[in-house]
């Protein structure tokens, strides 16, 4: 087999691009396949064919139970947690069109924790001496910004973590209003899905 031969994919026999190649543990797949996949999934290297095939069913039952998905509260500004509480049910997903993203249906029961992560970063500020050199200032000063992240762990056969982020952009450290927004939004999410 050459280094250009042509390959094919393990999982819906089309041919694979130069650069499409996805390994799994027992084969090859294309990339339209991958992009089948659970956006949660991240163990493909590691996955049989038999495993990603079984996956791709459940995926195709999903969009059933997508159909039937009819959310009652919304939460979130980008990704957004979107709760069905008639069903029981709820995903994670940008707002638009559900059907084509075909986002994962999960029961409320499946959550099995869920908290907000506040990642906080932190710059020295320097001043400059009567050298021209950087130096600290006495005592030290900093700027801070900061990432507020969803963490959801399921019990779900190919995924158990769901990670997003709720803010598009660092939150500075002065923005005490934009600060208490993301931290209250992630609490009432946290809330909706630990009842």
């Amino acid at each position: 087999m050459g280094l250009f031969s042509t390959k094919y994919c393990d999982i819906c026999g089309g041919k694979i691009g130069l650069l499409g190649n996805k390994k799994l543990e027992d084969g090859s797949m294309c990339k339209d396949c991958e992009r089948k996949l659970s956006p949660w999934f991240i163990e493909r290297r590691e996955s049989t064919q038999s495993e990603i095939k079984l996956q791709l069913s459940y995926r195709e039952a999903n969009k059933e139970r997508l159909s039937a998905f009819h959310p009652t509260r919304k939460l979130g500004m980008d990704k957004m947690l979107m709760i069905d509480e008639e069903a029981g049910r709820f995903t994670v997903a940008t707002e638009g069109d559900l059907l084509e993203a075909n986002p994962d249906i999960l029961n409320l029961s499946d959550v099995t924790s869920c908290n907000l992560d506040i990642d906080e970063k932190r710059v020295e500020l320097m001043k400059e001496d009567s050298e021209g050199r950087e130096v600290s200032y006495i005592p030290s000063r900093y700027e801070y910004s900061y990432n507020f992240n969803m963490n959801i762990k399921v019990k779900n056969p190919y995924f158990d973590f769901m990670k997003f982020k709720l803010n598009n952009y660092s939150v500075d450290g002065q923005s005490r209003l934009e600060f208490e927004k993301y931290k209250d939004m992630g609490e009432e999410m946290c809330a909706a899905l630990n009842k």
